[in-house]
């Protein structure tokens, strides 16, 4: 391959032989590892010392905190929903239920990345649909972060429509619903978008704290209860969370959904 640079390629082998398991390697080893001879191991990895990607004792060698930049550099180029599409895969995959990704837009909550495992809703989600947010597991996650005054400016212009019978309409009762997501840190909405439907939402928030989105489940109140949703699809719920928190802390400060 004429475009191939040898010496890039095996100056990236020299970092990759590093890993949690043997996080501090001889010259011998990382030779050994990479298929170099020691002549040249020992060229890359004082290369990578002068730059600052390894240090060493004088006999062993070890990667510095300054290799996540060259995956900062990758991550800080991706949108909300690029970071958020693998989580919601592997998380639809451990539980087989569809998993969304919403941001707050005014008064509605807009999905901006999805991955569906079956069809529960009338209604065909993509990215980019919109839903009152009073009646959504990510809306009111979304609802309860707002500053004080920001949620009863809400409150008080919000239409809250009765779509179900078990939809809550009223302000004093979203209030209270809102100050009990906020407390336990995750919202539970059942069947108040629609019949049969039920939702576990858990805030998403960037390097500062701020909930900037939301991550839900989606699935049928014939096939999950609420104690087994609570059981069975909160705990990978909040982990997938953490695990796009941890992939956002990375983005530039100006990254937007």
């Amino acid at each position: 391959m004429v475009d191939h640079v040898q010496s890039l390629a095996r100056g990236l082998a020299v970092i990759r032989a590093f890993s949690a398991t043997e996080p501090e390697l001889t010259l011998s080893q990382v030779a050994r590892a990479t298929g170099l001879s020691r002549a040249a191991a020992r060229r890359f990895l004082l290369t990578l010392t002068d730059l600052g990607y390894v240090r060493s004792d004088g006999r062993l060698f070890a990667l510095t905190p300054r290799v996540l930049e060259l995956g900062y550099a990758y991550l800080s180029s991706l949108s909300l929903p690029e970071v958020a599409d693998p989580h919601l895969e592997r998380l639809a995959a451990e539980v087989g239920e569809s998993a969304s990704v919403a941001v707050l837009d005014g008064a509605d909550v807009v999905y901006v990345a999805r991955v569906a495992t079956a069809r529960i809703m009338r209604v065909t989600i993509n990215i980019g649909t919109r839903f009152p947010a009073y009646c959504t597991s990510m809306g009111r996650v979304l609802l309860a972060a707002l500053p004080p005054e920001a949620l009863e400016s809400y409150l008080g212009r919000a239409e809250l429509r009765r779509l179900t019978s078990h939809t809550i309409v009223l302000p004093a009762a979203l209030r209270a619903e809102l100050d009990e997501v906020r407390g336990r840190g995750w919202a539970m909405v059942d069947q108040e978008l629609e019949e049969g439907l039920r939702s576990i939402a858990a805030p998403i928030r960037d390097r500062a704290g701020r909930t900037v989105a939301a991550v839900n489940v989606s699935t049928h109140a014939t096939r999950t209860s609420l104690q087994a949703a609570r059981r069975d699809l909160l705990p990978p719920l909040l982990a997938t969370a953490t695990r796009i928190e941890t992939d956002l802390s990375a983005l530039a400060p100006a990254a937007r959904p």
